[in-house]
């Protein structure tokens, strides 16, 4: 393909979409993400669209949100390897909170398959891929409905959240900084998204790698209430991405890392593997709730379909 037909054809995807990661512009034009950089580089010279980590928007795309059809197009296989590691952290007959988002919507359709889980959330995608599975009692918040992405924000949902408490809350958002944390470009979801992790001892944040350095609007989880980021391996020469993850773990928060082999083009299974950086020591804070300070989470092992050789990665809180 002629680099003119290429460039037209990434425009059109970021036309289509909003916002377009550079491994999927890689796979859908059939180069290599080097390749890619360099035409994205081009158009934005042009002032076609512009860059952003990872991946290409239109001029001023983060200035707004991308409504959920774009999304479920954006980081397909990198979503898909965060979702398989993140269900292997919940174990049998747990409560927990699941967030609005499509990552969440994908770890919701592998939570299906673990019995005697209760699920509380205010997503109608997560409560949809949960409706038909054994054993899954599922929980909606009140609210009211936010259609861009099929969550219930609002009031009503804040309050049907006063009082609970459950072991994990698992969250989705715009963007992921070492020096703000968890941000959305919503005020309403963000305002939910804070009454989530209010009700959960841990907080599971779930990021694909074009987040990280982003930062958007509304703050829902400061950095240093995470205590878990399941991402996947940011692409060669994002160096952004690779500096936000050293400063994440350097906050204390503990880093699962998947890798997507690029043959799996966003579907389940093919070539993963997964590194963790454990944080040693206590955190700096006390969870909502009365969680204790340094519990960390433990992982459980991936069912046989979804496991993988791990290793633990050499990244670790610096010496200050």
């Amino acid at each position: 393909m002629f680099a003119a037909e290429r460039r037209q054809l990434i425009l059109e995807m970021v036309r289509a979409n909003g916002a377009v990661s550079l491994r999927e512009l890689a796979r859908v034009v059939q180069t290599s993400e080097v390749t890619v950089r360099r035409d994205v580089r081009a158009l934005e010279a042009e002032g076609l669209l512009d860059r952003r980590h990872g991946g290409a928007v239109l001029p001023g795309g983060f200035t707004r949100e991308s409504g959920f059809p774009q999304k479920t197009h954006l980081a397909t296989a990198e979503k898909t390897a965060i979702a398989d590691l993140a269900a292997g952290l919940v174990e049998e007959g747990e409560a927990i909170v699941v967030g609005a988002g499509t990552t969440t919507q994908e770890l919701a359709r592998r939570l299906a398959r673990i019995p005697g889980l209760t699920v509380v959330t205010n997503s109608l995608l997560v409560a949809q891929a949960l409706a038909h599975a054994n054993r899954v009692e599922v929980v909606m918040t009140g609210g009211t409905l936010r259609g861009s992405n099929y969550a219930l924000v609002g009031s009503g949902a804040e309050q049907s959240l006063q009082g609970l408490r459950v072991t994990r809350a698992f969250l989705s958002g715009s963007g992921l900084t070492a020096e703000r944390g968890l941000s959305t470009s919503n005020m309403l979801s963000a305002s939910v998204d804070r009454a989530l992790v209010q009700a959960a001892a841990e907080v599971v944040v779930l990021a694909d790698h074009s987040k990280l350095g982003t930062d958007t609007m509304f703050q829902t989880v400061p950095s240093d209430v995470i205590t878990h980021l399941v991402t996947d391996e940011p692409p060669m020469g994002d160096d952004r991405a690779a500096t936000e993850l050293q400063a994440l773990a350097d906050c204390g928060v503990r880093i699962t890392v998947a890798s997507v082999s690029p043959s799996d083009g966003g579907e389940t299974g093919g070539g993963r593997t997964r590194r963790d950086v454990p944080v040693p020591g206590p955190r700096r804070h006390v969870r909502p709730g009365g969680g204790q300070p340094g519990a960390a989470l433990r992982s459980a092992p991936l069912p046989p379909e979804q496991s993988a050789p791990g290793r633990v990665a050499d990244l670790a809180p610096r010496r200050r």
